[in-house]
């Protein structure tokens, strides 16, 4: 994978992006008359962390935009109003996280399946995992590198063309190792929704 170094510049666009998503998670939760404690239960982010990312004093990881965005609806673009690339055939909006991981949502509609490819940056082997739990369900398919995912007592390392897919109530937590960066693709339903699989070659 090539090198994309980013300036100055490119980290203040991800600063104001991030910035302003406080502001429109509050918008998208009042608009919907939806309390702090039923987000919190329909997310599983604590209403704490949640009015503090309202309120911009936090800053959302990656593992709270996407529950977010099936909460209230949106598409993880919409609800973090990213730019959109140069290419008018495409008109995908690529999402920079402060991890340095970065977000290409493949689908625009929201509601059922979300598909979305991941390319995470090289991390750590003794990075210890931020065990996540949400309503849902997450199909993983990798596509380069290797997959670090914890999943309840469960530590995997995927490599290319291996799957996983689990009930996103199970605590979950997804990194690259020391080895390089990882390039995987995620479908993510909400509860009893996922892949189907209908033929199969022998």
């Amino acid at each position: 994978m090539e090198e994309n170094p980013e300036g100055p510049e490119d980290h203040d666009d991800i600063d104001r992006t991030l910035d302003a998503v406080g502001p429109r998670l509050k918008r998208l939760r009042q608009r919907s008359d939806v309390t702090l404690t039923d987000l919190a239960k329909q997310t599983g982010i604590s209403a704490s962390t949640l009015s503090r990312l309202e309120a911009g004093l936090r800053r959302p990881t990656l593992e709270q935009l996407l529950p977010l965005a099936r909460a209230h609806g949106v598409t993880l673009d919409e609800l973090v109003d990213a730019p959109p690339t140069g290419d008018p055939r495409l008109n995908l909006r690529p999402i920079s996280c402060d991890d340095g991981s970065v977000i290409l949502p493949l689908t625009r509609r929201p509601g059922g399946i979300q598909a979305y490819k991941f390319v995470r940056p090289a991390g750590r082997d003794d990075d210890a995992p931020d065990l996540r739990t949400h309503e849902g369900f997450d199909w993983v398919y990798v596509l380069n590198g290797t997959l670090r995912l914890v999943l309840g007592e469960h530590d995997l390392l995927l490599k290319p063309g291996e799957v996983a897919e689990f009930d996103t109530r199970t605590p979950h937590w997804f990194g690259a190792t020391a080895a390089g960066p990882v390039e995987y693709l995620s479908l993510i339903g909400r509860q009893g929704e996922r892949a189907h699989v209908r033929a199969v070659s022998r």
